[in-house]
């Protein structure tokens, strides 16, 4: 059963929006005006005097996947000494589905090396980012991603992020089926202007009859805009996150089709009552064969009807509130031509990633190793830089990035597995698979240093205080019982810390929102606990609720569902089939 091919050009499917001009954000003139992102970057880049790019280019960077950053550890210092801050960059890839071959990682791991302050950090959307990139290496960079068939293109700004896809190893085929979908998918819905070719590869740029942003129009859309694709019964992705899911459905071991899950979305501002995290509902089915005219008209309702005044309110799950639901699925099924069809069941069991050696039903073996907040880099006692650069030097398969900012290395013949395991012994990586349940449920955004979004601690923080939280696990014997906690530094929820069991959200330095009681596959809120507190408030609470989960928990209870059984909680969202 084949997905739709698109070698063709494709029709110019954008429309003007709507609303007066004076009703909208600045944001969207200088969209308008960029001349398709091309905006003055030429320029800024070889402006010497400073280390950033001036004006609003910044903005504009971001579809190309550049986000302008400082070191926010040295921003007083530099301050009072009447300096610059520390300007660098933030290069995120677009690696479709995750997948990454042993030639991208050497590139990777040298681009890091060279450029990035010898580190990689794994994302929660199963991609690459380089952190403290200079200005003067960005072309380097993203020339050297080039040589091994990778760039930065739609990797931010208003427009369709990197695509995401389960990495169940056990399912060869299927897999192999839904990461080739997943990247017809992302490659359908980047951005199609040549600005990015001109400006960082320096191509000559070639006229064109056809608009060059058949999809986007001059406007892109009204702000970023999430796909994912997941097989049950492992919810890795989080599909109830996503602005548009795919769930796949197997019957008789073979792929027919998707559920069709749209209007989910993590983001929120802790003043603004009239912004939350919301969870995706499943509207339909779709065929395979339907997938791409499925993501244009879903995409294209949410180009034409999202908020373009206000960008607190810009998201599809804000828009599919405010039109009603029914609406916007009549409207999508509009574009398409056709009604979607009843979906289908399905079930999922966790959204967790299964660490260590596992077989695949093709014989091939897979390792998960588990990376603690996504951070590869050196340290004394656990060389995960050199050592996945060693596996990479030989390994025949395949890297697989997880939702959960791990890492599986795919593919390996069973004759490779004995030298692979003495590689991850000689590199103290042996170790890191045998933390407690909550540590390898764990995950956190980078916040400081070089996030500018950050009110608090997330990456640097999040381990110290998972070690003081397995004091009290292991006080009632639940050290190894798998709880999620997820930590981001700000309210906007790039860790997806609303549907974990335990969610913290940084307010200030030190402070934190305190959220209980998600799902622990994914399909549940969690709910506000306590706000703005500090870590002596955090343990307290957690310590009072662990032991009376200990007590009078039922057997397989998970913890999410328990705080919610237990009262502590009032109703909350749940998604669940």
């Amino acid at each position: 059963m084949s997905i739709e091919s698109h070698t063709a050009p494709m029709p110019d499917r954008s429309r003007d929006v709507s609303q007066p001009l004076e009703k909208l954000h600045p944001d969207e003139t200088l969209k308008a005006n960029s001349d398709q992102l091309r905006g003055g970057i030429v320029e800024g880049l070889g402006d010497p005097v400073t280390r950033a790019v001036l004006g609003e280019d910044s903005k504009l960077m971001k579809f190309h996947g550049l986000y302008l950053q400082d070191d926010r550890d040295v921003r007083d210092e530099r301050r009072r000494q009447k300096l610059e801050p520390a300007y660098g960059f933030m290069v995120r890839v677009r690696l479709p589905g995750g997948v990454c071959s042993p030639s991208q990682w050497l590139k990777l791991d040298a681009l890091a090396r060279d450029y990035a302050a010898e580190s990689l950090r794994v994302t929660t959307r199963q991609t690459f980012q380089l952190h403290r990139v200079l200005k003067s290496n960005l072309r380097p960079t993203i020339q050297g991603l080039r040589d091994v068939l990778l760039d930065t293109r739609a990797a931010c700004g208003d427009d369709c992020r990197g695509v995401m896809c389960s990495v169940n190893p056990r399912l060869s085929t299927l897999h192999a089926e839904l990461y080739d979908i997943a990247k017809r998918s992302s490659d359908h819905a980047t951005p199609k202007t040549g600005a990015y070719r001109e400006i960082w590869y320096e191509e000559e740029r070639t006229p064109t009859a056809s608009p060059e942003e058949p999809l986007y129009g001059r406007t892109y859309m009204p702000r970023k805009f999430k796909i994912g694709f997941v097989i049950p019964p492992i919810n890795d992705i989080d599909v109830y996150a996503q602005d548009l899911g795919f769930i796949a459905i197997i019957e008789q071991g073979k792929l027919v089709g998707f559920n069709v899950a749209i209007g989910g979305g993590m983001g929120r501002i802790d003043r603004n009552q009239n912004s939350y995290p919301r969870l995706a509902d499943v509207v339909g089915f779709v065929a395979v064969g339907r997938v791409l005219s499925t993501i244009d008209a879903v995409m294209e309702v949410q180009r034409d009807y999202g908020d373009r005044s206000d960008r607190a309110r810009a998201r599809f799950k804000y828009t599919i509130d405010d039109k009603g639901l029914e609406w916007v699925k009549a409207e999508i099924e509009t574009r398409l031509g056709f009604e979607l069809g009843a979906a289908r069941p399905y079930n999922f069991t966790s959204n967790s990633d299964s660490l260590g050696w596992q077989r695949g039903e093709d014989g091939l073996q897979h390792f998960t190793l588990f990376i603690q907040n996504g951070r590869i880099t050196n340290a004394p006692d656990c060389r995960l830089l050199d050592g996945l650069r060693a596996i990479a030097r030989m390994h025949k398969g395949e890297f697989r990035v997880t939702p959960n900012q791990n890492l599986i290395i795919s593919n390996i013949a069973k004759a490779d597995r004995d030298q692979i395991e003495g590689l991850l012994r000689a590199h103290g990586l042996s170790e890191l698979n045998r933390g407690s349940g909550l540590r390898l449920n764990a995950m956190a955004c980078v916040a400081f240093p070089t996030c500018g979004l950050a009110m608090a601690e997330a990456e640097r923080y999040l381990p110290e205080l998972i070690t003081k939280i397995e004091e009290i696990l292991s006080q009632h014997d639940l050290y190894d019982e798998p709880i999620t906690i997820r930590m981001t530094g700000c309210p906007n929820g790039c860790a997806r810390p609303y549907i974990s069991d335990i969610g913290l959200t940084g307010r200030a330095p030190g402070k934190y929102n305190l959220y209980l009681g998600g799902g622990f596959h994914g399909q549940r809120l969690n709910k506000l606990v306590l706000e703005n507190i500090g870590e002596d408030a955090i343990l307290d609470k957690l310590g009072g609720v662990i032991a009376h989960y200990a007590r009078e928990r039922n057997v397989y209870e998970h913890f999410g569902d328990f705080v919610l059984r237990a009262g502590y909680l009032n109703t909350t969202q749940d998604n669940s089939p």
